[in-house]
């Protein structure tokens, strides 16, 4: 079954709201092994409306639009679907009490206008109850196509296609789609497709397809099959295989951030850990502090950007400072062991670079950053030459850098 969804408003296209219908809907219509081939919004205009569902079904089978189930003149989505599908709406009793009983429970006065939101498909489509809200939903169906029909609200359409939605569809489909995100670090995509040319070239099913992040690269391993279970074990064995070429450069096999995967290792193994910043200014302790339950492991986090701060909070020495520079193996190093005594945590972790754009020299460019960490004696420190796209680039890579190394040191 080929799809479409539809989203109708006006404050969409303003980008008053951001449209996160789309993402929830296309990610569960592939679940079920519907091919999503358009994503489309439009304003509240009648004519265009009616005008782009005409196009739609032209090309796929079912088109699910979200918002215009409103009461007020301008929502018009369910109207301009049964006016395409050559259906009739006449007043729901059942939705109109359902809908005075809403206004009633949260001590409104209902308006005239709310009548207008049971005006639905009684004899040639199906009513889809709002438990979250005023607006009903519906289904046409006529001739193999279908248009449902489902609130804006984000928190009303999720509920609706939950309970009565997804039961409907799954009735009218025979295959389904599993996939896994693998998320990758320190591996390119065009090095990455290169290293997967043999499992991409000539594929079928499970499908392999990369994509590039701010930093890293996801792959997406997709299989359709008849069962959950088929696909799922075809998409587990390709995603083993991907594992064995990319290495430990694969740092998530369920679409996590590497941030979240940091904080699982040390919340699970109850390893304490403080970080010392430069460059960074805090930017690492934040990120890190922004998941849930890491106070119970997150030690402090110090930002030692100047020299003296380095000298007074973590006894780096001013010979060091004097003969290699901030920036530099040598100050990372004791940055490190300065936090270590200072602390005692068992995971330890320092950065100092140039962030820019300023300040770079022939010897010591922008994005040069050395990053040292300890864990439980293990020391580890590394020179990385990060892009210098800009300066929140420079310091938000040297942040996934930090967290790399201490996902690979645990």
């Amino acid at each position: 079954m080929k799809s479409a969804i539809l989203s109708v408003g006006t404050e969409i296209l303003f980008g008053q709201i951001t449209n996160t219908n789309t993402v929830y809907l296309s990610r569960k219509l592939n679940f079920m092994g519907i091919d999503v081939m358009y994503h489309e919004t439009v304003g509240d205009n009648p004519e265009r409306v009616k005008q782009v569902m005409r196009r739609m079904l032209s090309e796929v089978d079912l088109i699910i639009t979200t918002g215009g189930l409103g009461p007020t003149q301008d929502d018009l989505t369910k109207e301009m679907a049964a006016e395409v599908m050559g259906c009739e709406l006449r007043l729901h009793e059942e939705s109109l009490e359902k809908i005075r009983g809403y206004f009633t429970r949260t001590g409104r006065v209902m308006s005239e206008n709310n009548v207008k939101q049971a005006m639905l498909p009684v004899d040639d489509g199906i009513i889809l109850p709002n438990n979250g809200g005023t607006a009903p939903g519906c289904i046409f169906e006529k001739n193999g196509k279908i248009i449902i029909c489902l609130p804006g609200p984000p928190r009303e359409m999720t509920k609706m296609f939950e309970e009565s939605v997804d039961p409907y569809l799954r009735s009218k489909t025979s295959d389904v789609i599993y996939y896994r995100m693998l998320r990758i670090f320190g591996i390119g995509e065009g090095q990455l497709e290169s290293m997967l040319e043999n499992l991409i070239t000539g594929q079928t099913d499970p499908t392999i397809a990369t994509y590039a992040k701010e930093g890293e690269v996801s792959v997406r391993i997709t299989s359709k099959r008849k069962t959950m279970e088929e696909a799922a074990a075809a998409v587990d064995k390709m995603a083993a295989e991907v594992g064995r070429i990319a290495g430990d450069a694969v740092y998530s096999y369920d679409d996590e951030d590497l941030k979240d995967v940091v904080a699982k290792k040390l919340i699970e193994n109850n390893l304490s850990i403080s970080c010392a910043e430069s460059c960074t200014g805090g930017l690492f302790a934040g990120t890190l502090i922004g998941v849930d339950g890491i106070s119970s492991v997150f030690e402090r986090g110090l930002v030692t950007y100047s020299n003296r701060a380095k000298e007074e909070e973590l006894g780096v020495s001013s010979e060091t400072l004097e003969k290699f520079g901030a920036v530099s193996e040598e100050t990372a190093r004791e940055m490190t062991a300065g936090l270590k005594k200072k602390t005692g945590s068992r995971v330890c972790i320092s950065v100092t670079g140039i962030a820019g754009p300023t300040g770079g020299t022939a010897e010591k460019p922008v994005g040069l950053v050395y990053i040292c960490a300890d864990f439980d004696g293990k020391t580890v420190c590394n020179e990385y030459r990060v892009r210098p796209v800009s300066r929140n680039w420079i310091r938000n890579y040297t942040v996934m850098l930090m967290l790399n190394m201490i996902n690979k040191l645990i």
